[in-house]
């Protein structure tokens, strides 16, 4: 039974498709959506987005996963909201991950972290602000998460720093958008 649940766990989760591959994406414009019963650009609703509240107690886990309610390569919760000095255990269920602060998505004079592949690593955040962190090895998937320690003093300087972070994802090009806005 454990070899099956392994197997599971590390089988292919998907496949990328790039515009100009033959597999039916066509770009839209702004505004705009790619209707996927249809490959059409066409007006679509936005989805509702569920605000992230403050998670209890002081001590949270967040796994390192390749595949989960997100989608592929992700963390799990994905954006989080705690209290000053609450810490965070990133615990890799999955293997080949990592978690690590980006630079200029952190709050002013936050201590960062670089958790080594495959290794649990527990991070105390004692600054107030929003923290967005990846895996390493998957940043170009846009495996990356968000914390918000009590107020978010600095969103303004992480969602501009978000938009030269996104130019270097090839997949799941509006995850960062996305987890940001649940704040």
């Amino acid at each position: 039974m454990r070899e099956s649940a392994i197997e599971e766990r590390i089988k292919p989760t998907g496949s990328v498709c790039m515009k100009g591959d033959g597999c039916g994406i066509k770009s839209a414009g702004p505004g705009y959506k790619v209707n996927p019963s249809s490959s059409m650009a066409a007006p679509m609703a936005e989805p509702t987005v569920n605000k992230v509240a403050l998670s209890e107690g002081s001590e949270h886990e967040v796994k390192m996963l390749n595949s989960g309610a997100d989608g592929i390569m992700i963390f799990e919760p994905a954006v989080i909201k705690v209290s000053k000095g609450d810490t965070i255990h990133f615990k890799a269920v999955d293997m080949s991950h990592n978690s690590a602060s980006i630079e200029g998505m952190i709050p002013d004079g936050a201590q960062s972290w670089n958790g080594t592949i495959n290794q649990d690593i527990s991070v105390t955040l004692n600054q107030e602000g929003v923290y967005v962190y990846q895996c390493s090895p998957h940043a170009m998937m846009a495996m990356v998460g968000v914390i918000q320690v009590g107020e978010a003093v600095n969103m303004d300087a992480v969602v501009s720093a978000a938009d030269d972070k996104k130019s270097g994802f090839i997949s799941n090009t509006d995850r960062l958008d996305e987890y940001l806005s649940r704040l």
